[in-house]
């Protein structure tokens, strides 16, 4: 099969390290399994200097067994603003997407093979890369702190659309009960014409 490389110029991604050579993807590029695929672009992106985020995965409707997987740098993406939600002014935080394009796409093949469909090389923003174990750490802290805030936001976001649907069911049950003493009303004017035409009748 022929490999493409997309080998596009970055001035935002930094040198490896003279120790480490990085290895970058390229299209048609094959994998024995999905995990080698996966493992291999992590490497890529520790010594590139990005974190990957999983994303997509389309499977089978057979066996669910996984036919094609993405992956992309964690940057990927807005993240939403609670404060559009909510009543009050919320406290806003930095996200930590940036709507970078970086990704990469492997599909499985009818040989069984892994291969590498679409790569994106180009990030939106700085790349990191560790120059100790101690920057190491710090970027390890600043990814959790990161991670964190994205959870919290996640959590409040949830109670936010759990309380617009409590909100909407009970609103919902009270157009049910005025909707039923409407009705009720209707019936029983129904009635009170239907007897005094009755009345009427036997005069």
């Amino acid at each position: 099969m022929t490999m493409e490389s997309n080998k596009g110029d970055d001035s935002r991604s930094p040198k490896p390290r003279e120790s480490e050579t990085v290895e970058e993807p390229c299209l048609g590029m094959e994998f024995e399994s999905e995990d080698e695929a996966r493992d291999f672009y992590v490497d890529y992106a520790r010594k590139s200097g990005f974190v990957v985020r999983m994303m997509q995965r389309r499977r089978t409707g057979i066996d669910g067994r996984t036919l094609a997987r993405r992956l992309g740098c964690n940057k990927q993406g807005f993240s939403p603003n609670i404060s559009d939600f909510g009543t009050e002014k919320q406290r806003s935080r930095s996200s930590a997407r940036e709507g970078c394009k970086a990704t990469i796409l492997v599909k499985m093949e009818k040989s069984g093979k892994w291969v590498v469909t679409r790569f994106v090389k180009e990030h939106n923003h700085s790349l990191v890369l560790s120059s100790s174990p101690c920057d190491s750490l710090a970027d390890k802290d600043e990814k959790i702190k990161e991670l964190t805030e994205e959870v919290e936001l996640q959590g409040r976001l949830c109670d936010l659309y759990r309380d617009k649907l409590v909100s909407f069911m009970n609103n919902v049950e009270q157009y049910n009960e005025e909707l039923s003493i409407k009705v009720h009303e209707i019936v029983e004017n129904i009635k009170k014409l239907e007897c005094e035409m009755q009345m009427h009748k036997s005069f």
